[in-house]
């Protein structure tokens, strides 16, 4: 199995008669299905403080796709320690957003002695399509919602996926985005219509239990207008983990991806944790 990375910043810096070890920020990029792409240049500022590396998940992306069988979060969640081992990454700070950071919960959860830190973006310990489409409803409108259950309801409706892009993607922030972002975007459809096909584990995970289990600080970050990971899946977050471990940033006027929609506010929140 081959998995896709790159790197922005150098993990040794000269610093006097020695060279010092810098920390590494392992992105994870949502979906599934989507790449790693969303996060260039958000992240560039941070290369002046870490070793930030971009992976596209198994199945997504420039990765080899495996086996359908192979995409679940147990198996995503190994990959991350595997690749880890296999650059000799020790101690990773992780980051993930939405799927990226389901990923992240069950890898932290999996293998608590790795991470340095987590920190998790727009998700949950699961989903809750029912919250979700209150708020497409509340920023959208009544269409917004009828087009989130038809899409959500039936994934591999080629129909309800350009419909769901159409009318409910821009909902996800509320800052304007570059279009070219998404053009930019390598979509593997299948592998998000593999997670959440009916009965998939997209629709029934849930981390809450397991994560009792971390044993790294975590930053929670959360968009006060977030349509598919809202508010209170930050909070049953905060209520699962260690009281002690987690710290949780709400942005107010934000929307799903803070790293898109408020970079102005959690890069700084993300160079604090780190350094």
């Amino acid at each position: 199995m081959r998995l896709f990375f790159d790197v922005d910043g150098v993990a040794l810096t000269p610093d006097g008669a020695a060279m010092r070890q810098r920390p590494t920020l392992l992105l994870l990029h949502g979906g599934p299905g989507f790449d790693h792409s969303s996060f260039k240049p958000h992240f560039s500022p941070l290369a002046a403080v870490a070793q930030v590396v971009f992976l596209d998940h198994r199945g997504n992306g420039r990765s080899d796709a495996g086996k359908a069988a192979d995409w679940t979060l147990a198996r995503w969640a190994d990959d991350v320690r595997e690749f880890c081992d296999a650059l000799e990454i020790d101690r990773p700070y992780v980051y993930g957003v939405s799927f990226g950071g389901m990923v992240a919960q069950a890898y932290a959860t999996r293998h608590p002695e790795h991470p340095a830190g987590l920190i998790l973006d727009s998700t949950g310990p699961r989903v809750r399509l029912d919250l979700s489409f209150e708020v497409f409803e509340r920023l959208g409108g009544a269409r917004a919602r009828t087009v989130a259950e038809r899409f959500w309801a039936d994934t591999a409706n080629a129909a309800a996926w350009d419909e769901y892009l159409a009318v409910c993607y821009p909902l996800y922030t509320r800052m304007p985005q570059d279009p070219n972002g998404t053009r930019r975007t390598l979509l593997r459809r299948n592998v998000l219509e593999h997670f959440f096909r009916p009965g998939g584990e997209g629709h029934h995970f849930d981390m809450r239990a397991e994560l009792a289990r971390v044993r790294c600080p975590v930053l929670v970050l959360s968009g006060e207008e977030d349509p598919m990971t809202p508010p209170a899946l930050s909070a049953e977050l905060e209520a699962a983990l260690p009281r002690h471990l987690v710290r949780v940033e709400r942005i107010a006027g934000a929307g799903h991806g803070l790293f898109r929609d408020r970079p102005d506010a959690i890069l700084p929140l993300i160079r604090d944790f780190m350094t």
